[in-house]
C-alpha cells in the first residue's frame, strides 16, 4: 500500500511537471541547498552559543533574535523545494533506507526545538549573559547539531 501511495504521488501533476520541465529539478535542488545553508548555518551558531561560545559577550536572547529568523526562512525554502522534488521521485526516495534516517532525524530535531522552546528557554533570563548555559541547553544544542548534520548526510545518500 505504501508503494501505491508513493506511485500516486510520483504520477501526480506536480511530479510530472518537476520530472518533465527542463532544468526544474536542478533549480529546485540548488534552491534546496541554499535553504539548507540558511537553516543550518544560523542554527549552528545558536547551538555554539548554547554550548558556551561567546558567553559574557553575546547574550543568548540576542543571538537567537537575530539568527533564528534566518533559520526559519531556510526551513521554509527547504520545505517549498523539497516537496516538489519528492513528488518527482517519490518511489526512489520512499524505498531508500536513507529516507528513514533523513525524515526521522528531522522529526527528532523538531521535537528537540519544541522541548527547548517550551521548557529550557523559558528560564533563559537566569543564564542569558553571564552564566554558562544549563546542561539541558547544552544537550539541546548537541542534539540539534547532530540531527541537522545527520539530515544532510542522509539527504546526500538519497541520491545514491
Amino acid at each position: 500500500m505504501f508503494r501505491d501511495i508513493l506511485g500516486a504521488i510520483e504520477r501526480s501533476g506536480a511530479g510530472e511537471v518537476v520530472r518533465t520541465t527542463p532544468f526544474l529539478y536542478p533549480v529546485l535542488m540548488s534552491l534546496h541547498v541554499l535553504g539548507i545553508a540558511l537553516l543550518i548555518g544560523p542554527a549552528f551558531i545558536v547551538d555554539l552559543r548554547l554550548l558556551g561560545l561567546a558567553r559574557g559577550h553575546v547574550p543568548v536572547t540576542v543571538t537567537m533574535r537575530h539568527l533564528l529568523p534566518l533559520s526559519h526562512l531556510g526551513f521554509g525554502i527547504v520545505l517549498c523545494t523539497g516537496l516538489p522534488m519528492f513528488s518527482a521521485i517519490a518511489l526512489a526516495v520512499g524505498e531508500s533506507p536513507a529516507a528513514v534516517w533523513k525524515f526521522g532525524l528531522i522529526v527528532i530535531a523538531g521535537f528537540n526545538i519544541l522541548i527547548f522552546h517550551q521548557g529550557i528557554y523559558k528560564t533563559v533570563m537566569t543564564w542569558d549573559e553571564e552564566q554558562t548555559p544549563p546542561t539541558s541547553a547544552k544537550a539541546a544544542a548537541l542534539i540539534s547539531m547532530l540531527c541537522w548534520t545527520g539530515t544532510v548526510f542522509a539527504g546526500r545518500f538519497l541520491a545514491y
